[in-house]
C-alpha cells in the first residue's frame, strides 16, 4: 500500500516522489506580485526629496518627458556615468544612474550650479 506517495514515470523508470516535493513543484515560491513588479518597474523613480521639489517648484513632467529622461539615463549608463545632470526642456534633474532615481529637480531658469555629478545629458 502506498501512503502519501505518488508514482511518477521519469524516462521510463518508475520512481516515487513524496507528496511534499510534488506540492513544491506544483506551487513555486515566486508569486504574481513579484512577477508583476519586475515587469512593471517604472522607467524612472523619484526620491521623496525630488517629489517634494517637483511639487514645491510647480514642475509637472509629462509622460513624454519622463520617457526622454529614461532614454537619457540609458545613454548616461552606457558612458559609465554614476550621477548625472539630465536636462529636459526647462527642467534640470540630478539622477543616480544605477538606481534610475531622480535625486532632485530644479527649474533650470532659477539655478545654475550643480554639484556631485560626473556627467550631463541633454534630452
Amino acid at each position: 500500500m502506498i501512503h502519501n506517495m505518488h508514482l511518477a514515470k521519469v524516462g521510463g523508470i518508475s520512481e516515487s516522489i513524496p507528496r511534499k516535493q510534488e506540492q513544491e513543484i506544483a506551487n513555486p515560491t515566486i508569486n504574481f506580485r513579484d512577477i508583476l513588479g519586475s515587469q512593471m518597474e517604472a522607467p524612472v523613480q523619484f526620491s521623496r526629496h525630488a517629489a517634494l521639489r517637483l511639487n514645491d517648484r510647480n514642475i509637472n513632467l509629462t509622460g513624454e518627458q519622463i520617457n526622454r529622461v529614461a532614454d537619457g539615463i540609458g545613454k548616461a549608463n552606457e558612458k559609465g556615468i554614476r550621477d548625472s545632470l539630465v536636462l529636459v526642456d526647462d527642467v534640470a534633474l540630478v539622477v543616480n544612474i544605477k538606481s534610475r532615481t531622480v535625486i532632485t529637480a530644479i527649474n533650470q531658469v532659477t539655478e545654475n550650479v550643480f554639484s556631485n555629478i560626473d556627467g550631463a545629458v541633454i534630452v
